[in-house]
Parts: C-alpha cells; structure tokens; sequence
C-alpha cells in the first residue's frame, strides 16, 4: 500500500489505522480516476487484517468532495472499465457507497470543508463522520442540476434523518451547516475546528486497540441495511432525470459559470440557481 499507486490519494497505516487523505484538486471532485482508486484501495484494505479504521479527509480544508466531477462523461474510459466490474444491481456511482458501507473496518470521515453531492453521499456511506463547526458544510445540490442523488444518497439520507428530512435536504438542495446536519443525525457530531483532529485521532486510535473481535463482532450485530431494491429506484429515477435536456443543460451552464473552480464551489448552491433563471 504505497502512495505511488495512487494519484488521487495519500494513504497512511498506523498503529491499526489506515488514513486516506482524498486530494484531487484544484476543488477536490469525486471523479472517475479517485473511484477507480477507492475501490483498489478500499478492496485491498478489506483483506488487510492490520487495519482496524479507516479514517477518510481531505488535502483541501474548504472541500472534503467537492461533488462527482460535472466532466465524468469525458474519462468514458475509465467508467466503462468500473461498469465492467460494478455488481449488476448498482451504478458505477453506487457501487463507491456500498464497498464503504460494507467495508469490514470502522470507516470514519473526518469533515472539515464542503461535501456536496457524491461528496455528501461519500460522507452518509461512512459508520461515523465528525464535522468541524465553523468551517464543514454537506449538501444534496443534485436538484440545482436537474437530477436528484444518483449514489446512494436517496438510501443513505432516509436511513440517517428519515424520510420527511431527507426530502428537505433532496429539494431545498441547501449546504447544511455542521451543528443542523449533527441535530439531524446525518452526521455524528459537530466539533469546534481546533479540535476535530485530535477528536477523530482519538476516537479512531481507541477503536484500533479495542481487544480482538470486538469490532467484528459489533459490525455483525449492526451490519449495513441492504438497499438494494432502493437503490434499484434510486438509478432509475436519477438515470430518467440525467438524460433530459435541462439537465444537461444546468450542468453545462454551471461549469460555463464557475462551477469547480474554488470561487464558484464556495457559492455553489447560488451559482446553480442563478443559472437555472
């Protein structure tokens, strides 16, 4: 497990704890290339029985995962070559949230920027995620687009916060601030800035040592929900809206108007429903 296999990531393993630093700039999308390399290295990592957490950050402090790449269409590719290995009951997107879901070692995101859209799907995927107060953000923006989630978020958002909050956060499509998204149980808890580093540190350490087959045997007794004919709906809306002119057209408008670049990302929920009037 070495950080020359991957352009995407820095990989870390510590004293039981595997970090994933996500670094794809300049605004850190969820594109094709850091899928293909999340599932190796998550793949790899499941039969590594060194590792006992797994703790997922990001190289840029304003964006954990920006949201999938808008230009994933141009590295046809690679998604084909990740169709060609994606189980048939989900999508090349979904297939990211199920192997983290189901990965055997505690997944952990530690969330000091912005996660909207596959960011945000990537962040609910995770068994906890510990957001910093003053400066975390997580947003489903996918309707600005004229999609609705596509990677799990449908499931993912219904199991966390239920299904009156999952709609809101669907249809507004808001960035959520650290302290609403913990009151809504999307995410764990919100942390002051200066000490969400040190929190998960520890919190990912003491897991690490816990004596053998706890872990094992608390993931077994709490196994990861089974979605599939969810997310069997939730392709089959998201592909329906996806192929229809406005969406393309929203999504062609946001990137003419500085959509992933980092002053575009920070507005982004603006930028979007500018271009939709």
């Amino acid at each position: 497990m070495t950080n020359d296999a991957y352009s995407t990531l820095r990989v870390s393993n510590e004293h039981g704890v595997a970090r994933i630093i996500l670094d794809n700039p300049p605004v850190n999308v969820f594109g094709a290339t850091m899928m293909r390399e999340l599932r190796t290295l998550l793949t790899t990592l499941a039969d590594d029985s060194t590792v006992r957490v797994i703790v997922f950050s990001s190289a840029d402090p304003e964006f954990f995962l920006a949201h999938v790449d808008m230009r994933i269409g141009e590295k046809m590719d690679v998604l084909q070559e990740l169709a060609a290995s994606t189980p048939a009951d989900v999508n090349v997107f979904q297939a990211v949230g199920e192997l983290i879901r189901h990965q055997p070692q505690v997944t952990i995101v530690k969330l000091a920027g912005k996660a909207r859209g596959g960011g945000a799907e990537f962040v609910a995927a995770a068994d906890m995620a510990f957001a910093a107060t003053e400066t975390a953000g997580i947003g489903q923006i996918e309707a600005l687009m004229g999609i609705i989630p596509g990677g799990g978020g449908t499931q993912y958002l219904r199991d966390r916060v239920g299904r009156n909050r999952a709609l809101e956060v669907i249809l507004t499509a808001d960035l959520f601030d650290a302290e609403t998204a913990a009151s809504y149980g999307w995410i764990n808890r919100a942390l002051p800035g200066d000490e969400l580093d040190e929190y998960v540190d520890r919190v990912a350490r003491n897991i690490a040592a816990l004596p053998d087959g706890v872990i094992e045997a608390a993931k077994r007794s709490l196994p990861a929900d089974d979605f599939e004919e969810g997310l069997l709906r939730e392709n089959d809306a998201w592909a329906s809206q996806f192929s229809l002119p406005a969406a393309q057209q929203l999504i062609s408008g946001g990137l003419q108007n500085g959509a992933q670049t980092p002053a575009g990302e920070r507005e982004l929920e603006g930028l979007m429903r500018s271009v939709a009037r």
